[in-house]
């Protein structure tokens, strides 16, 4: 009987469930949209019950269309939107308010106070993020302060926290496994990523219980069975967020290696090796894996807005019925003729980190068209790219001559073409571009020996196309110098 694995990945807009097979190819999948909560102006929220009942419905659903039982699944592994903040009664299961996603950013002016007092070197030297309403540390306080009786419940012993991870593992064991993996954990701003523990001085800063906090396990390890949902029991085998899952995916196992993710945001992550070095170019220092008992450390540039600037051209703008017209529209234009768009929606991430800044659309001319300002969208995915990259390259002293793409974005070869450009470096695309469920699917099944190593993954990765640079030098930096005026516009509106 052959066996496969099963990959749930949760999603900032879907729930996902991909099974794989022993070759690392995808069998069959499903996918469902679940809703976008907007109470006020820079507040966004999901509602968690929704996104566990997603979830479990497409894990059935993608067994379904396989034509499997949950006997043949030798393993479940997990990856999620990481950040998003859930707060539940441990008695009964149930949320005391909807998960705060990692875009909100109620809590920036909370974080400015934090700032002022000076704690940002040691948030900073001890979990290697910067203070930013973008991690799980001031939600969790937002909640405890503001959610009638659950500083209470809290000290009561009855709330559990968890990033959407741990909401998962939670429902699928029946309640019993209260766990998160150390890349979530890393992602909090309240765990020590060299002592490797939740740390007692940031808990007294954010005054967050430590009774509410989850286990820490490694990457690839047994977390517990499934009770409930599938006919027979699963075990939960490999846990990692996004960025991290889809790092080990693309085979980046080499200090060195860098991948970039384009979904809702876009997240370019690079092996470090097993030190972490503090970035001094406003990158994030986190954990990539733990395997082992070894510890893999990464630098990571996070851009908030990236697919997310395509939904808007449809949802917002109206300018493109679905996501995959926006390449054909793009394409009726040869450049964005000067036109230049800054999707500073939720804030700027790194390298800028100001999460005051809007989004700007400068250059435009009575001849702009909306074919202009749709190649100015994609066009804005790449710039903001390349601003990582160039961070990266002076962190680590490591010359970058590859970038792996993976997520949605990358089928659109007119947006990979100009990222090669911009970048002046070659990207390469794997034949499988669902890497983020790859690599949980292969953290799980490394746990439970459905793969013999790392070796047998890492010749399992294939390259789709590459696209190699076609601008001249001179091409390249007069729109890098046009881009670099559009951020400082972007920055430059929100000040006094």
């Amino acid at each position: 009987m052959e066996k496969y694995i099963l990959a749930l990945d949760q999603g900032t807009t879907s729930s996902r469930a991909i099974v794989f097979n022993h070759k690392g190819i995808q069998v069959s999948s499903a996918q469902k949209e679940f809703r976008q909560i907007y109470p006020q102006p820079g507040w966004v929220e999901h509602e968690a019950s929704e996104i566990w009942s997603t979830q479990a419905e497409v894990a059935l659903e993608s067994m379904k269309k396989a034509g499997i039982e949950s006997s043949h699944i030798e393993a479940i592994g997990i990856t999620n939107q990481r950040e998003t903040t859930v707060l539940w009664d441990r008695h009964t299961g149930k949320p005391v308010y909807n998960a705060i996603v990692w875009q909100d950013r109620r809590t920036a002016a909370f974080c400015d106070q934090i700032k002022e007092k000076g704690y940002a070197p040691l948030i900073r030297k001890k979990t290697g993020l910067i203070i930013d309403a973008y991690f799980s540390a001031t939600k969790i306080a937002w909640i405890l302060d503001h959610v009638k009786d659950a500083r209470k419940m809290a000290e009561d012993g009855r709330l559990a926290f968890g990033t959407i991870d741990s909401w998962l593992v939670w429902n699928l064991t029946g309640g019993k496994v209260h766990a998160t993996d150390v890349t979530n954990a890393s992602r909090t701003m309240l765990f020590n990523i060299h002592e490797l523990t939740w740390d007692k001085d940031l808990l007294s800063l954010f005054n967050i219980p430590a009774n509410i906090l989850p286990e820490v396990k490694s990457s690839s390890e047994l977390y517990g069975h499934t009770e409930g949902s599938f006919t027979s029991s699963i075990p939960i085998a490999g846990v990692a967020g996004d960025q991290q899952a889809a790092l080990f995916g693309q085979m980046c196992i080499r200090p060195g290696m860098v991948k970039n993710t384009y979904g809702t945001g876009c997240f370019m992550v690079m092996n470090i090796g097993e030190k972490p070095i503090e970035s001094q170019s406003s990158l994030l220092t986190t954990i990539g894996w733990q395997l082992n008992g070894k510890t893999t450390y990464a630098l990571e540039g996070s851009i908030f807005i990236a697919g997310a600037v395509v939904q808007w051209l449809r949802d917002g703008l109206g300018i493109i019925r679905s996501s995959s017209e926006v390449e054909e529209l793009a394409g009726r234009v040869q450049s964005s003729d000067g036109v230049f768009f800054v999707p500073a929606f939720a804030g700027l991430g790194a390298p800028h980190w100001n999460q005051h800044a809007r989004g700007t659309l400068v250059g435009l001319t009575r001849g702009s068209s909306a074919a202009h300002i749709a190649r100015a969208a994609l066009e804005s995915i790449a710039y903001q790219t390349y601003d990582v990259l160039q961070a990266m390259k002076a962190d680590s002293g490591i010359p970058i001559t590859e970038l792996r793409v993976d997520g949605g974005a990358t089928v659109n070869n007119l947006l990979m073409q100009f990222q090669s450009d911009i970048i002046g470096t070659r990207v390469a695309r794997p034949r499988i571009t669902e890497t983020t469920a790859l690599g949980a699917a292969y953290l799980a099944g490394l746990a439970v020996n459905f793969w013999p190593g790392i070796d047998a993954m890492e010749h399992q990765w294939q390259l789709d196309r590459v696209f190699t640079p076609s601008f001249s030098e001179e091409q390249r930096n007069s729109r890098i110098i046009n881009w670099n005026k559009a951020v400082k516009t972007a920055i430059a509106w929100t000040k006094e």
